[in-house]
């Protein structure tokens, strides 16, 4: 099923109605992408609200490199060329009647704000920060599609990893990540979503460890967190293991984090509080007397960015919606000792919330 760009320019053209702006100059590349297909280096985007039929108003201006690669991802919109894009759609669209624009303001510069000024253009540019963001935190089908795939590249991955032998006493925390990594390439994976985890022993107590040359040791926790980009979308999980035995405090807080887990996703549904959700997974870990090493959020979106909205935390603010796609990830750290997380990628739903990472999450000794 291929992506309904248009759909998704049309909902963003409805946005920028109920804020009385005539215009949407479009400058963050993946916001970009999101709206048209493109995925060139260099863009901007011009989505004008009042639209006939076909698009002739909305403009994508990119540079001379990518001539051929415009006209091919994003044949339904007339495409510039100017290597300074945005300028360029400043300068030739923004002549005549005062026109009202919103801009990306939490992505643009003051000096690229100050650059549009200078060029004596009749718009008027109002900040409407995250507008787009907004409708990326709702996915269709083509994108869960996506997600789902970048999900079995890690699945399937990991998986390997294991059957092969390669998780074992004697390798090195980044033997053991390049190993994986390379893995989801050979399973479909376009890229990785971001530096993979690996961490072992008394390093699986910090909750973002960068692989080192540290050797994994029988009687370890090894936490891995890794993920696959499929078509530009994101899988994020996190598993934890234990190498050829399992000490009793280890089995004692891989339970606690997994029925902590399991609340959490219990909890995904359309119009609970995000931060509901985050609760219903601490008050586990708070009655096992862990309160105080779970140390971040509970989740947060996952798309073409591997965190976007909606954050799932304490302190975090507004609904679920049906379609957001979100990870779940408690976890307990205890200082010098070791550390269990488990996340997975999931898509709310009306009914239940649908599972996109498939490992099995039991305890395992390997």
């Amino acid at each position: 099923m291929p992506a309904d760009h248009a759909s998704r320019r049309a909902a963003l053209r409805g946005l920028l109605a109920e804020r009385g702006l005539d215009a949407m100059l479009v400058t963050d590349l993946l916001n970009i992408r999101y709206l048209t297909g493109f995925t060139g280096s260099n863009a901007a985007l011009l989505v004008s609200t009042d639209e006939d039929a076909d698009e002739s108003r909305t403009l994508i201006c990119t540079d001379g490199r990518y001539l051929s690669q415009v006209a091919e991802q994003v044949p339904d919109l007339r495409a510039e060329i100017a290597r300074a894009s945005a300028v360029h759609l400043v300068s030739a669209a923004g002549r005549g009647p005062n026109r009202s624009w919103g801009f990306e303001s939490h992505i643009v510069t003051v000096d690229d704000r100050a650059e549009w000024d200078g060029l004596d253009a009749a718009v008027s540019f109002v900040a409407a920060p995250r507008l787009v963001e907004q409708l990326r935190m709702i996915k269709d089908e083509h994108e869960i599609d996506l997600l789902r795939q970048a999900c079995g590249a890690a699945d399937r991955a990991l998986a390997d990893l294991i059957d092969a032998g390669g998780l074992r006493p004697g390798r090195t925390e980044k033997e053991v990540a390049r190993d994986l990594e390379w893995r989801m390439f050979e399973h479909g994976a376009d890229g990785i979503s971001f530096e993979t985890i690996v961490a072992a022993g008394a390093n699986s107590a910090v909750p973002h460890h960068r692989p080192t040359g540290a050797i994994l040791a029988s009687g370890d926790f090894v936490k891995f967190d890794f993920g696959a980009q499929v078509g530009g979308y994101h899988s994020d999980m996190t598993r934890t293991y234990i190498l050829d035995r399992a000490a009793d405090w280890q089995r004692d807080v891989y339970d606690v984090v997994l029925r902590a887990q399991r609340a959490g996703r219990e909890a995904l549904a359309p119009g609970i509080e995000c931060a509901a959700v985050d609760a219903a997974a601490r008050s586990v870990i708070a009655e096992a007397g862990h309160a105080e090493l779970f140390l971040h959020g509970l989740g947060h979106g996952v798309g073409l960015e591997i965190h976007e909205a909606p954050g799932i935390g304490a302190a975090a603010t507004g609904t679920l919606v049906a379609g957001a796609a979100v990870t779940v990830e408690p976890g307990v750290y205890f200082p010098g000792r070791g550390g269990v997380r488990i996340e997975d990628t999931l898509v709310v739903r009306e009914q239940s919330p649908e599972l996109l990472t498939l490992t099995a999450k039991t305890l395992t000794v390997v």
